[in-house]
């Protein structure tokens, strides 16, 4: 395949890796979706991440439809990848995409779980043991030799079954003399010094020699000054120094030196070329052998090597997925022709103690949690308007169901106690972007509304449309989206804030609310972040501006939030002004 078939490498980006790394590695850099090789080949870290990405799910790339959608799926990507135990499992979850066929998520999803369940079950020894593994295989560069080696570290600690299944019928034996073959014998039959102690000892005694024939003229004088009086006493003073500085058996010197030197000059170096010679032939003679030995050892094991490389990476890729998973108590959805529903759903990127929250649009047979004050999500609305307080987590319930979503697209499991997803065509995720002009308006109506015109499935999540143009006209707008999406059978949830300016919506559409329910001791907001189902939320002003009230710096800024306060006139701030008076 040619470079320049792949998205994203055009011919200038194809001349830097045919020039770096040849176009067969570059090719299998793609193909193994190996980011780092193509970084060290000069490519930019993003650029090489979304040349991978189309080269390895573009179909599933078109799920995401929106920019704010796809900064989500990044987010994932990145939180997932910190859990990866090398360097190339970081390569592949950073590489994920959305699957547009429902078995194959089916499948990844349960090679995910049970990674998840094995990594659970293991004790501290044995999880340190398979870090230790995996380091010393991106230490030593993730080669096939490295790859063979972790494969019998991991069989030694005794994990066999389910995740490391595809170790338990490898031969040990075998594989061991093929680690031992493996990366010491090069396509060209070079052998690699350490594979053979007496080629090594050929090579030494070789390359002794050889510097030798090179100062040619100083082993004349060394020997000129041991005092020597005849030819004869020369020709032995030569074979003994020789012997000795080059570590070479005596006999091998004398059956090399020179017959019908011209001169003691002549006879040395003619000697020291001969021995040279005869010496590459004994380096090359034995390499030979040592390198049908090696390649006979790894031939003999080689299905067991293909199989333990493939293993080792596919283990280490599951297994950070599943650590993930463990971390992150992701559960199992089910994957459905249509709706969205999660019960007990967590964002994934808050911190600390959050609140577990049920939702759901579009048809799906989820019950409550038996909690009292967890009522059963409603079925089958296609839309939900969602209302409520300032700062009472709106946007953060859009967000959760978008990365509900994409992580169940992908295959992945879901921070959910149990959810119901439906298969999208697109997901368009719309975060409230405070600009208020004609021209972020055009663009949102362009990013958001070719998708619900296509027919296919599509999940609107849109946070205070409002916010881009006047309340009046953003209105009439938000109407007509909901329309749309009832009309083009999608599914949607839009946050706003002006539930009261709306038209009567479609039989196929509700109003949600989320409400606040005071101020705490400390002055922060205390809200239900669980929505009550057909009913309008408040946006709790009187809150705020109690706050305001209380931290005002001094008495002219509080006079000016009291006088909002007074025009709210709402008992919650004059409770609020109260306590202040008091507390001064």
């Amino acid at each position: 395949m040619r470079l320049e078939d792949y998205w994203g490498v055009g011919p200038k980006t194809s001349e830097r890796l045919r020039e770096s790394m040849g176009v067969e590695r570059a090719v299998e850099a793609i193909e193994n979706a190996n980011i780092r090789a193509l970084v060290d080949a000069g490519l930019p870290r993003g650029r090489a991440v979304r040349i991978l990405r189309r080269a390895n799910g573009a179909a599933g790339i078109e799920t995401l439809g929106t920019r704010d959608a796809r900064d989500v799926y990044d987010d994932l990507l990145s939180l997932a990848s910190e859990y990866a135990l090398t360097a190339h499992a970081e390569d592949r979850i950073r590489v994920l995409t959305p699957l547009t066929d429902t078995d194959e998520r089916e499948a990844r999803l349960d090679r995910v779980l049970a990674a998840r369940d094995a990594w659970a079950g293991l004790d501290d020894g044995d999880r340190d043991a398979i870090r230790s593994a995996f380091d010393d295989y991106d230490d030593a560069g993730g080669t096939d030799r490295a790859a063979v080696e972790t494969a019998l570290k991991l069989r030694e600690a005794g994990l066999h079954g389910g995740t490391f299944t595809a170790l338990d019928d490898l031969d040990a034996d075998s594989l061991r003399a093929a680690a031992g073959a493996l990366g010491t014998v090069g396509d060209d039959g070079r052998v690699a010094p350490g594979a053979d102690d007496e080629l090594d000892r050929l090579r030494e005694r070789r390359d002794a020699v050889a510097d030798l024939e090179t100062s040619a003229l100083d082993v004349l004088e060394a020997i000129r000054e041991r005092g020597v009086r005849s030819f004869e006493e020369f020709r032995a003073a030569f074979v003994e120094y020789v012997a000795g500085e080059a570590d070479v058996r005596r006999g091998r010197v004398e059956a090399a030196v020179a017959e019908d030197a011209r001169d003691e000059a002549d006879f040395t170096s003619t000697s020291l070329r001969a021995l040279r010679a005869e010496l590459d032939e004994a380096v090359d003679e034995r390499e030979s052998t040592v390198a049908a030995e090696l390649r006979g050892s790894i031939e003999s094991a080689r299905e067991d090597v293909d199989t333990a490389v493939a293993a080792v990476s596919d283990i280490a890729f599951e297994l950070s997925l599943g650590r993930f998973a463990a971390e992150h108590d992701l559960t199992r959805p089910a994957l459905v022709e249509d709706g969205l529903a999660v019960v007990g759903a967590r964002n994934l990127t808050l911190s600390g103690e959050v609140q577990p929250v049920t939702y759901a649009v579009g048809d799906h047979g989820l019950d409550a949690i038996d909690r009292d004050d967890d009522p059963a999500p409603p079925t089958g609305d296609r839309v939900a308007v969602l209302t409520g307080a300032n700062s009472g987590g709106k946007t953060t319930l859009l967000e959760t169901l978008a990365q509900v979503v994409l992580l169940s697209a992908m295959g992945l499991p879901v921070p959910a106690e149990r959810a119901e997803v439906g298969q999208f065509d697109t997901v368009v995720f719309h975060r409230r972007h405070a600009s208020f002009n004609a021209g972020v308006l055009e663009s949102t109506l362009k990013s958001i509304v070719p998708p619900l015109s296509t027919g296919e499935r599509t999940l609107m999540l849109v946070d205070e449309f409002e916010a881009i143009t006047e309340p009046g006209r953003a209105a009439d707008l938000l109407n007509g989206l909901v329309d749309l999406t009832v009309d083009r059978d999608a599914l949607g949830v839009y946050v706003t804030h002006l539930a009261d300016d709306l038209s009567p919506l479609p039989p196929e559409a509700r109003i949600d609310g989320i409400f606040a329910e005071g101020l705490t001791e400390d002055l922060q907001l205390r809200v239900d972040y669980q929505p009550r189902f057909g009913t309008v939320g408040k946006s709790t002003p009187e809150f705020i501006v109690s706050r305001l009230v209380a931290n005002a710096r001094d008495r002219a800024e509080r006079r000016g939030f009291e006088a909002l306060a007074a025009a709210v006139g709402e008992e919650a701030v004059q409770r609020t002004l109260s306590d202040a008076a008091w507390n001064e």
